[in-house]
């Protein structure tokens, strides 16, 4: 750096020497012209000091040389701030004491809070062209002149790079002074408005060594956000990107942007710098592309002995315009009021007169359009280049009014083309022989689709997990910054979200049992009894004796007519629940919920790796010297056939997705999924706790889900149209139920009134038309054999009735009228 500061100061010399000899003429004449004292407050040690100077210089020299003729000459008085607040307000108040009219400086922004208060009280315009931080305004200063661009005009165009390259996350660095920390908020406000987070800033001081900046750029190693956007002068900024490349961030997988602050400024950067910085991309104001810039540029070289040592850096920087600019503005400026001025009143020129005189100045200047609005100079385009192979690449423009055009293929760092910062998606390893990798590529594919639809392009990675560890270990790697997503075949639990977000589910899930299942052999032989219970069977037996007497009267006949309709109904009921069971086979599961198992002490199975094995543990209540982990179809079908007693488990624990998939392989005649469901709030994508990323994919697997022909596409694809549900699996596990007494309750009870109504008025009338004539005084014991001794003459005489030769006549309710017409045959044969 020294040598380059040496380089310039002795180019000054020879500038000097130059304004003897090539500019004398001219300048005699400036005997006879009025002074105009004008200070310049400068770092000049630093680079972008040292530039500016240069060019102020050959900016006085060109000016007075095509306008020979003019009344007045600056008066340039040069003081070195030193690269210090306090001494560049102290030279300020210096040169205010010298009655200057105008202040050109100073270079900082920090150094500008100060002047600029020390030129609004001596009411003397301050004239800056390279103080641009956004805190720093005329408005609030109405002596203050940025003849240079505010930071905050280069926000968007940032921004629209960061959307470009589909970035959702980035980290500010800034340097830790009022330049730096002046465009923070814009910056913060263009991310939140994008969408994209601001993991993590990083304030590096100015006064920061290599080795200060190293430990800091360790923090930023650990994290998964590999962009960053550095915003600092170009000092700070080249020790940053010295200690980045030292520290291995300047490799691939990893993309930096630079502000103006530091991109406006590189070819005073030394080569060693420049260096350490390919791969960055970088924004900065487009000069007007001219001949005579190109001429100006060619005499920078020549006078700074830049240009010999093969590089193609642009040879000088944008503040070294806007510089060169300023001094031209401010000439005009001063000739216009001078003309103004003796002209009228004859008065000597005022700082009041001269700030509103430089405000309304308009011209081409060698940077473009000289034109202030509000205070500062307008926004322009910006040029978006790309630091590559010792030099620059131009790969685009923003324009204020067409915004970002398509940017050229950059080189990023490592000499790569291939976007770095991708998203590292961590996905559960699985073997591809497996059946279960079904449900892993059925959630890849919702993935895939719902990139689809997402506003913005997002590039990434799909990285396999390790084949050991569980999926909670999996998911801690997404904390642990190793990926920034787990997409596959993950549950949502309660615990997970401790620390990881899920996106909303794109699938319902639940665990459930799986057992074996077996027929019901012993009972084949008397398979006819099935259709009914043992108590049902009985039942009927009984009732069939109990309304199964000789029919003797109408009353008898109304019984039966009831009994007739009820076996009616059970026969129809019974030849349906025959044929039920004999088409469809029965099936009963070994087990038939986890109680039992726990009863009888079995082992018990899970899906290696899920969360299926706490759940079995904490809400079951299994001991986990009872649990063995499964991680394949093949597995569960040998471990259930081999059984709890024989080195296998008595039931398998698994989400319904899966066990849909083995009954798909092995099928429902040998297992069934039986018991309760435990419900889970099915799979989701993770991400890192609160991450921007969560509602944009929730938005998204909406999108997809509700595209009815695309999600039942996917799940077609792969299982879930052929899957048994729960509730088919339940049903085949209970198989046809038998009927019960409950079944035919109602009927029977019908049946069971009928009957003893009847049996109640016959006797009412039996005892009517036979005690009521006879003595009452008869023992209990006498009324029933009574009783029974007219029921067999009732049953005598209706068998003599059904017996041949014998006539048939109508019977009345209690058969009276019938006996008589036989007792009257009797003495018609008599006579």
């Amino acid at each position: 750096m020294q040598d380059l500061h040496g380089s310039l100061h002795y180019s000054l010399l020879c500038l000097s020497f130059l304004l003897l000899c090539l500019w004398e003429r001219p300048f005699l004449r400036a005997k006879e012209a009025m002074p105009i004292p004008i200070g310049v407050v400068l770092d000049l040690n630093s680079s972008i000091g040292s530039v500016t100077n240069s060019c102020i210089w050959m900016a006085y020299l060109d000016f007075y040389q095509r306008h020979p003729h003019y009344k007045t000459r600056l008066t340039l008085q040069t003081r070195d701030s030193e690269q210090n607040v306090v001494t560049a307000a102290s030279v300020a108040q210096e040169l205010l004491n010298e009655k200057v009219l105008a202040i050109l400086g100073p270079q900082t922004s920090e150094q500008a809070w100060f002047v600029i208060e020390l030129g609004s009280k001596a009411k003397v315009p301050v004239i800056s062209f390279s103080a641009t931080s956004p805190s720093l305004s005329s408005i609030h200063k109405p002596y203050f002149i940025r003849t240079a661009r505010d930071d905050s005009s280069q926000v968007e165009a940032i921004a629209a790079i960061v959307e470009v390259f589909g970035w959702r996350e980035i980290v500010l660095i800034y340097e830790d002074t009022e330049y730096g920390n002046g465009l923070i908020p814009y910056l913060n406000d263009a991310f939140v408005k994008l969408g994209t987070g601001v993991p993590y800033k990083s304030a590096i001081g100015p006064r920061f060594g290599v080795e200060d900046i190293l430990k800091e750029l360790e923090k930023l190693k650990c994290m998964a956000t590999k962009v960053f956007l550095v915003h600092m002068s170009s000092e700070v900024g080249c020790k940053l990107f010295l200690a980045a490349k030292r520290a291995g961030m300047m490799t691939k997988g990893h993309a930096w942007i630079v502000t103006e602050g530091l991109s406006a400024e590189v070819d005073p950067m030394v080569l060693k710098c420049m260096d350490s910085m390919q791969g960055v991309l970088g924004v900065r104001p487009r000069p007007h592309h001219s001949k005579r810039l190109e001429n100006f540029i060619e005499r920078w070289k020549v006078i700074s002995g830049k240009g010999n040592d093969g590089s193609n850096v642009v040879s000088v920087s944008i503040f070294g315009l806007w510089a060169y600019d300023t001094v031209w503005a401010l000439a005009k400026a001063v000739e216009k009021v001078w003309k103004e001025n003796s002209l009228s009143q004859n008065q000597n020129i005022t700082s009041t007169t001269l700030l509103n005189t430089i405000l309304d100045t308009k011209f081409r200047g060698l940077s473009g359009s000289f034109h202030l609005v509000k205070g500062h100079l307008e926004p322009s385009t910006l040029e978006v280049f790309n630091l590559v192979d010792q030099g620059e690449k131009s790969i685009g423009n923003w324009m204020p009014e067409r915004g970002l055009s398509k940017l050229k293929q950059p080189k990023w760092p490592g000499n790569t083309t291939e976007p770095p910062a991708k998203l590292r998606i961590g996905i559960p390893p699985t073997d591809s022989a497996n059946e279960f990798k079904k449900v892993l590529n059925f959630s890849l594919d919702v993935f895939l689709e719902s990139l689809q639809v997402l506003p913005f392009s997002l590039h990434y990675e799909l990285i396999p997990g390790e084949t050991s560890g569980t999926y909670d270990d999996l998911l801690m790697q997404i904390k642990d910054k190793r990926y920034d997503a787990m997409v596959g075949d993950v549950t949502i639990v309660a615990n997970r979200s401790n620390y990881v977000d899920f996106t909303m589910p794109f699938s319902e899930s639940g665990v459930a049992m799986l057992v074996l299942a077996k027929h019901d052999e012993r009972q084949n032989i008397w398979i006819f009894l099935k259709p009914f219970s043992w108590d049902l069977w009985m039942t009927t037996g009984a009732a069939f004796i109990f309304i199964g007497e000789r029919v003797v009267n109408n009353w008898s006949r109304f019984v039966l007519i009831i009994w007739f309709f009820v076996v009616l109904i059970i026969t129809q009921s019974y030849t349906a629940s025959l044929a039920s069971i004999l088409t469809v086979q029965k099936l009963q599961p070994v087990f038939m919920d986890a109680d039992e198992i726990k009863r009888n002490d079995y082992l018990v199975g899970y899906h290696q790796g899920s969360f299926v094995r706490g759940l079995l543990i904490e809400k079951l209540g299994f001991n986990e010297s009872k649990l063995k982990g499964y991680d394949s179809p093949e597995a569960y079908q040998k471990a259930l056939s081999l059984g709890s007693n024989n080195g296998g488990v008595a039931a398998i624990f698994d989400e319904i997705v899966f066990i849909n998939l083995f009954l798909m392989k092995y099928g429902s005649k040998k297992y069934q999924m039986v018991g309760p469901t435990y419900k889970t709030d099915g799979f989701g994508f993770a991400f890192p706790r609160n991450s921007l990323l969560v509602p944009y994919f929730s938005r998204a697997i909406t999108n997809v889900t509700e595209n009815k022909t695309t999600f039942d596409g996917i799940k077609k694809k792969y299982f879930l149209s052929d899957v048994i549900s729960e509730d088919a699996s339940t049903s085949m596990a209970s198989g046809s139920p038998n009927l019960t007494l409950k079944s035919f309750g109602g009927l029977y009870i019908i049946t069971l009134f009928t009957s003893f109504l009847a049996l109640t008025v016959h006797m009412f009338k039996i005892l009517r038309s036979k005690w009521i004539t006879r003595d009452f005084r008869r023992s209990l014991s006498e009324m029933i054999i009574e009783v029974e001794k007219h029921l067999n003459e009732e049953e005598s005489s209706l068998h003599q009735q059904n017996s041949p030769g014998t006539e048939e006549g109508s019977f009345d309710l209690d058969g009276t009228h019938g006996q008589s017409i036989i007792h009257n045959g009797e003495d018609l044969r008599q006579h």
